[in-house]
């Protein structure tokens, strides 16, 4: 396995670091590359996390989660298409269509895993959303204001998919 890099706080225009705790980014690290190596069979680089300049998804098939309680905002898996295939294949041992109700279930539990490991990983009381998917190139996801969105590239030999993080503690 290769090391995880640390996130750095991105700045904001002003200089000064954004709202975002690093500590709330490398669970979801440590959550993808645990359900990518034990639930999909496929092991995970995880690449340098950046700052999201704008609202649209890093990729074309996107698993997304809400959070609410201590931590609020929402968590996006997004992957290539293709990418997304072989995964769900993977994950599943079914080829399924992108317009198939299988195919995005499958999408949503992989999210809704990742989300779900981090979640229990930050040790904070707070609830998750059912996961949502949608599926399209250029979409936009509309994102807490004021709340840096960090995203962190992910590849595998089945191809990249970013998750997307834009979350802070509610107090």
């Amino acid at each position: 396995m290769s090391a995880m890099p640390q996130p750095t706080p991105p700045q904001t225009a002003a200089g000064q670091a954004p709202l975002l705790d690093t500590k709330l980014i490398v669970p979801f690290v440590n959550s993808t590359k645990k359900v990518f190596s034990t639930m999909v069979r496929v092991e995970v680089d995880v690449d340098y996390p950046y700052l999201k300049e704008n609202a649209i998804a890093t990729y074309d098939v996107s698993g997304i989660m809400g959070f609410s309680g201590e931590i609020l905002g929402s968590v996006v898996i997004s992957f290539q298409s293709a990418s997304a295939i072989k995964l769900v294949e993977a994950f599943t041992g079914s080829i399924f269509e992108t317009s198939s109700t299988d195919f995005t279930d499958a999408i949503g539990e992989l999210a809704n895993m990742i989300v779900g490991a981090a979640k229990k990983d930050m040790g904070m009381n707070s609830n998750i959303t059912v996961p949502t998917v949608v599926i399209g190139h250029g979409h936009c996801i509309s994102r807490l204001t004021g709340v840096p969105c960090i995203v962190i590239p992910c590849k595998t030999s089945a191809g990249n998919f970013a998750v997307e993080v834009n979350i802070k503690p509610s107090r």
